[in-house]
């Protein structure tokens, strides 16, 4: 039996939605496989990197972290030649203009470049990356069995799904994940393949690697009604902190992308993340280990290799060293991936959002108020990735799955709300979409918006208008408005083709039938100015608002040096919407 026989035998006998469930399944396992390797490399690396030497000062830092980006760069520009960075931001793109279709090497190529990154230090999260090697899986299969495009888009949230639920043990953050960050239009028959791959996901990574918490939390002090106003503190701190990381991720991964020079952005990148990692070892890697320091009131495992470690022992000394890693952290991440490295900010937004939760807490302790480090520090990771991702739901369940601080949900809440509302009322999109929403090309939870998103230019613009030049006579005209079915005639310079007006047979259908006229006026003399112009890169969104505030039916499109393209009519627009509406809507 051929591929195409048993495609035509499953059609026959297995319903689409028990193939999507079999599909959901093995998307599950493939991200459990997928999560274990990515693991596995990035200890067996580190353990060789770490362990080195046992000096006080590891010198190492210095050059190693260089040597993991070059190989990863390497591996990306000559092997894989493509760009595979900012994973979540891809699956935003893919769902938003590829049709959920991810390329088949994103399969392995992220857990390769972001292993040899990470593991020899890079500062910079797996998890973005692992999600969209989980996304790409469960494109890949959709299109191996031939799936339409409403199923590849589940699937593709299904991958996302197990991959949080394989590498943080946290099925429900997985689903959350997907709802608030990477899918629109939910039913309950679509939640069902979510739920199958995470779970999935999840059970075979405790099957690999035990069932314990990712960080082991015990020693925490009940919720309590007099320490509220003091977690809406912390969530208004965390809000405003994922503002600086957002904005100063963004700024910084900008610098790095004016620079055109493979070679120039490695040896920048290498020399200012060498020399911030020997500086600050916390900003080595993922930054776990500096996590279940924190969680367990042990700042001074922080001080470890450090040249500032005489400091430990002074509360000012460990606020002081704490906030410089905070500041110096979006430097390392920026200086990882824009020097050639893979990696994503899942990891680095839990590592800034613990220590700056420890850091209010030993601020409160130091004005009097006795706060406890571990549940400010446990509230801290969940209010800064809720802000960073604007996803407070996955911040609120990921933070109680990896630690089992379940009975810390008041305070994960709380913290969280309060850090969301924080950054949207300065920063409306979260650092995984800023890129896209900055182009028109960010699918959101509006539905009228991701359809619009959905719709392309090429699509809407008619073309069949009969052109006019300004000097032509009225006699002219009359002989182009013969041949047109069209009652708009765009007015353009003969030599650059450049728009300069219109001609509306409304307003010259008074004169057209006097002959003794027609050598009197002049196409310049008859035409109006359009009262915009649309240009042919603008996103469907754009162009509905020009449209609004116009209050034109018809409006012109130009390009770049105002040359005349077409026509987008509003009908136009409205008859397309409602197709792309019911494929949108589609079960």
């Amino acid at each position: 039996m051929n591929f195409t026989n048993f495609l035509d035998w499953r059609a026959k006998h297995i319903s689409n939605q028990k193939f999507i469930y079999i599909l959901s399944l093995i998307t599950g396992v493939g991200c459990a496989l997928a999560a274990y390797l990515l693991k596995s490399i990035i200890h067996l690396i580190q353990t060789f990197v770490t362990q080195l030497t046992n000096n006080e000062i590891n010198y190492w830092y210095l050059i190693f972290p260089a040597i993991g980006i070059a190989i990863a760069s390497f591996f990306v520009r000559r092997i894989v030649r493509d760009d595979i960075s900012h994973g979540v931001t891809k699956i935003l793109y893919a769902i938003s203009q590829h049709k959920a279709i991810i390329k088949v090497h994103n399969c392995y190529s992220s857990v390769i470049a972001s292993a040899i990154t990470i593991g020899f230090g890079g500062s910079v999260g797996a998890e973005a990356p692992m999600v969209l090697t989980g996304s790409a899986i469960g494109s890949n299969l959709g299109k191996a069995f031939r799936m339409d495009q409403h199923t590849l888009m589940l699937l593709v949230g299904c991958g996302a799904a197990g991959a949080i639920g394989g590498i943080f043990k946290a099925p429900i953050a997985g689903v959350t994940f997907v709802m608030e960050v990477l899918l629109i239009d939910f039913t309950m028959s679509s939640i069902i393949p979510l739920l199958i791959t995470s779970v999935t996901a999840t059970s075979l990574s405790y099957f690999f690697s035990g069932s314990d918490y990712m960080f082991a939390f015990s020693d925490y002090k009940s919720f309590s009604l007099a320490r509220v106003p003091y977690i809406i503190i912390l969530g208004i701190v965390c809000g405003l902190v994922a503002l600086y990381f957002t904005r100063g991720m963004n700024f910084l991964e900008g610098i790095f992308k004016r620079l055109k020079s493979p070679q120039i952005k490695l040896i920048i990148g290498g020399l200012m993340l060498g020399g911030l990692i020997f500086l600050f070892p916390p900003l080595y890697g993922e930054g776990y280990d500096t996590i279940i320091s924190l969680l367990a009131n042990n700042s001074d495992d922080t001080f470890a290799q450090s040249i500032f470690r005489n400091y430990k022992s002074e509360s000012w000394g460990i606020i002081v060293y704490l906030g410089l890693i905070v500041f110096f952290k979006i430097f390392a991440t920026a200086a990882t991936n824009g020097a050639g490295g893979t990696g994503g900010v899942f990891a680095p937004s839990l590592f800034v959002g613990c220590l700056t939760g420890f850091i209010v807490a030993e601020v409160f302790c130091i004005l009097g108020f006795d706060m406890p480090h571990q549940n400010f520090a446990l509230a801290g990771m969940a209010g800064l990735m809720s802000a960073v991702m604007h996803a407070p739901l996955t911040g609120i369940f990921l933070i109680a799955e990896l630690t089992g601080g379940y009975d810390l949900f008041m305070t994960l809440m709380i913290t969280s709300t309060i850090a969301y509302i924080t950054i949207i009322i300065f920063e409306p999109h979260s650092l995984y979409a800023m890129r896209l929403a900055q182009k028109g090309e960010l699918l959101t939870h509006h539905k009228d918006r991701a359809v619009l998103t959905l719709m392309k230019m090429d699509n809407v613009i008619e073309k069949d208008f009969l052109t006019v030049s300004p000097e032509m006579n009225l006699g002219e005209l009359v002989k182009v408005i013969s041949q047109s079915h069209r009652n708009i005639f765009p007015v353009v310079e003969h030599y650059t083709n450049k728009l300069v007006g219109i001609v509306f047979l409304d307003e010259v259908r008074n004169i057209m039938f006097q002959p003794r006229l027609y050598d009197r006026f002049t196409v310049y003399k008859l035409m109006s100015i359009p009262p915009a112009k649309i240009n042919v890169d603008m996103s469907m969104d754009r162009v509905m608002d020009i449209f609004e505030q116009s209050g034109a039916w018809n409006l012109p499109v130009v390009d770049d040096k105002g040359a005349y393209v077409g026509f987008v009519s509003k009908s136009k627009i409205f008859n397309i919407y409602r197709n792309v509406l019911v494929n949108f809507s589609e079960e």
